[in-house]
């Protein structure tokens, strides 16, 4: 039973609302700590009272999880999965209460989170230290490596292109956006963020045999108007292109690996309104979701953080992340630059 040293498996996600009852309540547990009134809450709420007052997220990771579970039972391991939350039940503190309970003493955690970031990546392994300081003897949890530049999340990235591309018929010469989440300049300048995401969409363009221009733009920024965010905003960036006679652009969530909330409102509609009313034909990819090579890389990182894999793929110049993140890994920003 177990797969090397470890005899579970937690997948650790951001969480979002499941009923519109849930979401002023996810929202205020985003944003704790920050003073955000309710006021400018309700703005966002209304986003996803347009889906019901749900949120796609958690079933996504139900079906990240049950993939997960076959692609460990074809490869012969028994590995016990469990499901954790930053911001929403199930929240990680429960989860790490029940391995507790149910006895399991060497957990290896998956983030559904590609890129290094204060946000994306050091704020998970706080997580999981206060959830394990609050359950008494609880297992010992170890990460697998941040995987944005893993072959198998880039090829899978590329796949999904190409497949959109065809499939509406536009040329490998179009235009790509190489969409992410945009961060406080302040917290972007204590991680290889983005640079990370320039490498990833340059590898991604090349394994999609893209020869039209590529950037990455950004989405999704919130708080105080006054605080610089990272550029280009993906609305701005689209309005320029048409200005500049462009007509088709293809859309490619790079920074996400699931089709959640900020993909399908900052996108789906958002970005797609921008685009349209630019006269603008915009085309968006999907995120990798359960892709079966990205399904079978994160298996191949928990085989690898085990022991029972020698080889540590990485495209690119950077080379693969460490297992173990150093302590002066993508720190916070100062209280006041969010």
């Amino acid at each position: 039973m177990g797969v090397g040293r470890f005899d579970s498996l937690l997948l650790l996600s951001f969480g979002g609302p499941e009923e519109p009852d849930d979401v002023l309540p996810f929202l205020r547990q985003v944003t704790r700590g920050r003073e955000v009134p309710d006021e400018r809450l309700a703005v966002v709420a209304d986003q996803y009272a347009l889906f019901g007052g749900t949120s796609p997220i958690n079933d996504l990771n139900r079906q990240l999880l049950a993939a997960l579970e076959h692609e460990l039972t074809v490869r012969g391991h028994d590995l016990p999965t469990f499901w954790g939350n930053r911001n929403w039940h199930p929240f990680v503190s429960d989860t790490v209460a029940a391995l507790q309970t149910e006895g399991y003493r060497s957990t290896v955690c998956l983030v559904t989170s590609a890129f290094s970031s204060y946000s994306g990546c050091r704020q998970y392994h706080e997580d999981l230290d206060r959830a394990r300081a609050s359950v008494p003897d609880a297992p010992e949890i170890e990460r697998v490596r941040v995987f944005w530049n893993h072959p198998n999340f880039l090829g899978s990235a590329a796949e999904l292109l190409v497949e959109a591309r065809e499939h509406a018929g536009l040329s490998d010469s179009t235009p790509v956006l190489h969409s992410a989440h945009s961060l406080p300049v302040s917290m972007a300048a204590t991680s290889d963020y983005q640079r990370q995401l320039d490498e990833a969409a340059a590898i991604v363009n090349d394994l999609a045999e893209m020869t039209g221009p590529s950037e990455v733009v950004f989405q999704s920024r919130s708080g105080s108007p006054s605080v610089p965010w990272l550029s280009p905003d993906i609305d701005s960036r689209l309005k320029q292109l048409a200005a500049e006679g462009v007509t088709e652009v293809l859309v490619h969530p790079l920074g996400f690996v699931a089709d959640h909330m900020e993909v399908i409102f900052d996108l789906d509609i958002q970005a797609a309104t921008t685009a349209r009313d630019s006269g603008l034909k915009m085309v968006r990819t999907p995120t990798v979701g359960t892709h079966p090579r990205f399904v079978s890389m994160l298996v191949d990182l928990v085989e690898e953080a085990a022991g029972l894999r020698e080889d540590r793929p990485a495209l690119g110049t950077s080379g693969p992340r460490p297992d173990c993140c150093s302590r002066d890994c993508c720190p916070a920003p100062g209280r006041g630059d969010v």
